[in-house]
């Protein structure tokens, strides 16, 4: 017998979330770190505004809307001139921007948020060894006392950077390379005069147009604090065959070889767009530009998640997000395996949805390291895909089309630009309760471990036999879900509000300002299934109780 359901090796960003999102969940589960305590250190400083719609569901959004602040776009500068500005302005009908934050500040959040659920990180433990056998894991952990400790676990989830021993144990590859390019980055203050809220990056250009000396600066909470990216002279990764680029990015005082004061300001001397002096030095280090990928995300009862699936390079921030998103689609999964609700297809799953968007990440990241020497070139363009180029930026398209838990449908089956099954639930406002006497957001019906069901009621559905067949459909997916689904009767802004009596189930919520009807163009008598990692499930129109019942057995057993 199993001595917990999930054990997580690593309490980053990742694992916390991991860890987090099981306990929010209900699943048993422990976390251990082999380090004492948390690096006190800025390293990922990115959040993307749909990491921002993660940790709204997961209900600690509160804490990093206190502690960020908003990256509203980039200053550029070749040789010294000004080019146009990048803004990462989004539409309105997003609800989070671009933010910077330390991540020694989120994973103080995350784990003061998953501590709330009672679990606290155990630290100074080293994982040893792993043994899968038929019916569980065997860690063996090792603690600071010199105390050997067996775990027996239903599941591992490696969340224990780039040189995982879970990986390794898995049997997975981490085939990759390396760039060229070596950085130096710095955490300090400056003290010019340039726009609060933009990060500026200055680039000078040889004779053939490339790029030969380059300087990043990002804000960060505090008082002119930035996060400084430079090139390191001279510098190059270790082997033609990237055999060092394992390392991702190595970042840490304990290496000894980041920038000290003197050369951080030898550098804005060269380049910086106006004269300005660098002080406080919280920390510095050096980085390579390294990329790598698993070959897979799972081998039986252990699964990897962040930098021991995927490194690549530091452009965009996309590492940390993507981790943090590799575990939020994982953990409602585990959840329903630890109660054996979950089908054969569910834990695949996990590796089926990640592993494309990994690999998208990597690629598109390595290509904008490889042409970031070339003038000017950023990742978000102008011209008329600069805002799709904006929400890929921001990780607000990743979808799961594929997925083996996702409703098939013909390719006329849904409304054109609407979100279809596999992508991600957009946010909509001005939904009035029966009760609420103030508008509410979609967001804050999605802000539970269930999966939510939208049953859509236009004029020919909002009484009589259509608000029957839907209110039947709500009833038999409860059902289907072992009771793992939360149903909403969402009526059409034109519905009179005494359409239906007050008191019957499912509850009902009305799309009075009509964002409901912009964001997914539903269909009277339409049924949205949403995942509990908020992307749509399925759409089934006319909503018909068999056919819902009959998806939801592709995830519940």
């Amino acid at each position: 017998m199993a001595d917990v359901d999930v054990l997580v090796v690593g309490a980053g960003p990742v694992g916390l979330t991991a860890a987090a999102e099981l306990r929010r969940h209900g699943v048993d589960c422990r976390i251990v770190d082999r380090l004492a305590v948390p690096e006190p250190h800025a390293k990922a400083i990115g959040v993307l505004p749909r990491t921002l719609e993660v940790w709204d569901a997961m209900g600690l959004i509160s804490g990093v809307l206190d502690e960020a602040v908003p990256h509203l776009g980039q200053l550029v500068f070749i040789d010294g001139k000004p080019r146009p500005n990048v803004e990462l302005t989004l539409p309105p009908d997003i609800s989070y921007s671009f933010a910077t934050l330390p991540q020694c500040t989120t994973e103080r959040l995350l784990a003061e948020h998953l501590a709330r659920f009672g679990t606290e990180v155990e630290r100074s433990i080293e994982l040893r060894s792993v043994e899968m056998r038929p019916d569980d894991v065997e860690a063996v952990l090792a603690h600071a006392d010199g105390r050997i400790e067996r775990v027996h676990a239903r599941y591992i989830v490696g969340c224990d950077g780039a040189h995982s021993l879970i990986r390794k144990a898995a049997g997975l590859t981490f085939e990759g390379d390396a760039l060229p390019e070596q950085f130096m980055i710095g955490d300090i203050e400056l003290d010019w005069e340039l726009p609060a809220g933009y990060s500026m990056r200055s680039v000078n250009l040889d004779a053939n147009g490339e790029m030969d000396d380059m300087l990043v600066c990002i804000p960060m909470p505090g008082v002119r604090r930035y996060w400084l990216s430079m090139l390191r002279p001279g510098a190059q990764v270790g082997g033609e065959d990237g055999s060092d680029a394992a390392d991702g990015i190595a970042l840490g005082q304990a290496e000894g070889h980041g920038p000290d004061l003197s050369q951080i300001q030898a550098v804005l001397d060269r380049l910086s767009p106006e004269v300005t002096t660098a002080s406080t030095l919280r920390w510095s280090s050096a980085f390579r530009t390294g990329h790598r990928l698993v070959d897979r995300y799972r081998n039986g009862r252990l699964f990897v998640a962040g930098d021991a699936a995927h490194i690549n390079p530091p452009i965009g921030g996309q590492g940390l997000n993507t981790g943090v998103q590799d575990a939020y689609n994982l953990a409602w999964k585990l959840a329903l395996a630890v109660r054996g609700l979950a089908t054969d297809d569910v834990l695949d799953s996990y590796h089926a949805e990640r592993h494309p968007v990994a690999r998208e990440v990597l690629d598109r990241t390595v290509r904008h390291a490889r042409t970031v020497r070339q003038a000017g070139s950023g990742l978000i363009g102008n011209g008329d895909d600069a805002e799709m180029m904006l929400r890929r930026q921001a990780q607000l398209l990743v979808a799961y089309p594929d997925s083996p838990l996702v409703q098939r449908q013909a390719a006329d089956s849904t409304p054109t630009a609407c979100p279809a099954p596999g992508d991600r639930a957009p946010d909509c406002r001005g939904l009035l309760s029966d009760l609420a006497t103030y508008p509410r957001r979609l967001f804050d019906l999605l802000r539970t471990p269930r999966h939510v069901l939208l049953l859509f009621a236009g004029p020919e559905h909002a009484s009589g036999e259509g608000a029957t067949r839907l209110e039947a459909c709500a009833v038999q997916a409860q059902r289907a879900a072992h009771g793992l689904l939360d149903a909403y009767l969402v009526t059409a802004a034109d519905v009179p509000a005494d359409a239906r009596s007050v008191g019957l189930r499912p509850p009902r919520v009305r799309d009075a300002a009509g964002q409901f009807r912009d964001a997914y163009a539903p269909r009277d008598g339409e049924a949205l299934l949403i995942r509990p990692d908020g992307h749509l499930s399925g759409r089934f129109h006319p909503a018909v109780p068999e056919h819902l019942t009959a998806h939801l057995r592709r995830t519940f057993a």
